[in-house]
């Protein structure tokens, strides 16, 4: 399991991207520079802007809203974002269609999408509740989780941060794995899970946790040593032969 923000390089870097209104000197350093803002500004009389206006064609071209994409009417509006040009009214979502104004927006592909629409069309998706995943989340076997709806399959409890396992590509915690499937100490009965680097012993059917392979006479390890079986037990060498004198 690995701890990503799924969307910090996808979306929510480019949600600054806004429309301003700004002074002309402003507006010629952002072209000069190349800046990632779209500049709304006013379409000047031709007297006094009429080599800039004779340029103007709006990027929605036969589909203008004002059925010129050439207008260049004194007094309206007119968006600019990189090397493109729209109307202030034609500047709008591609999906939705709503002018985009002063709110933010994305562009993708040389189209433009308001927050809402992108979110909708591209944003990463839980795949337990299929709500958008808009701040952190976890990845587990390459899908993406809502922190809180990445839970034990058994009893719910959030594993984000915390050591699990999975069985039918279902995850579970370990508390829950242990007592749903995993086999059981001889000594102690309780689960022997192997998570985190649990070591335990097996001896044809039994199974004992590490600490608990004892000699059941005096309880010394008999991890590496020899032992003899005497019914359910285990014993040492040494108490092996203590019983049979």
């Amino acid at each position: 399991m690995t701890d990503v923000d799924v969307l910090s390089s996808r979306m929510k870097s480019r949600l600054h991207l806004q429309t301003k209104t700004i002074g002309a000197e402003r507006i010629k350093k952002a072209k000069d520079n190349n800046e990632d803002i779209a500049v709304l500004s006013m379409f000047l009389p031709n007297a006094s802007a009429v080599e800039e206006n004779r340029s103007f064609y709006c990027s929605l071209g036969d589909y203008c809203r004002l059925g010129d994409p050439r207008a260049t009417k004194a007094g309206t509006k007119k968006m600019e974002y990189k090397t493109r040009q729209w109307h202030e009214n034609c500047f709008c979502c591609c999906v939705c269609k709503m002018a985009i104004g002063t709110k933010s927006f994305i562009p993708r592909e040389q189209e433009i999408y308001c927050a809402g629409c992108y979110e909708e069309k591209f944003a990463t998706r839980c795949i337990k509740c299929n709500k958008v995943i808009t701040s952190g989340g976890v990845t587990y076997k390459n899908e993406p989780w809502h922190r809180e709806c990445f839970t034990c399959t058994h009893c719910n409890i959030t594993l984000a941060g915390q050591r699990f396992t999975s069985r039918d590509e279902k995850p579970y915690c370990a508390e829950c794995f242990g007592e749903l499937f995993a086999k059981r100490c001889t000594s102690c009965v309780k689960p022997i899970t192997g998570i985190g680097g649990t070591r335990f012993i097996s001896f044809e059917e039994r199974h004992w946790h590490h600490d608990c392979f004892v000699c059941a006479s005096c309880k010394a390890s008999l991890v590496g040593r020899g032992f003899i079986t005497d019914g359910p037990d285990i014993l040492c060498p040494d108490c092996a032969k203590q019983k049979l004198m």
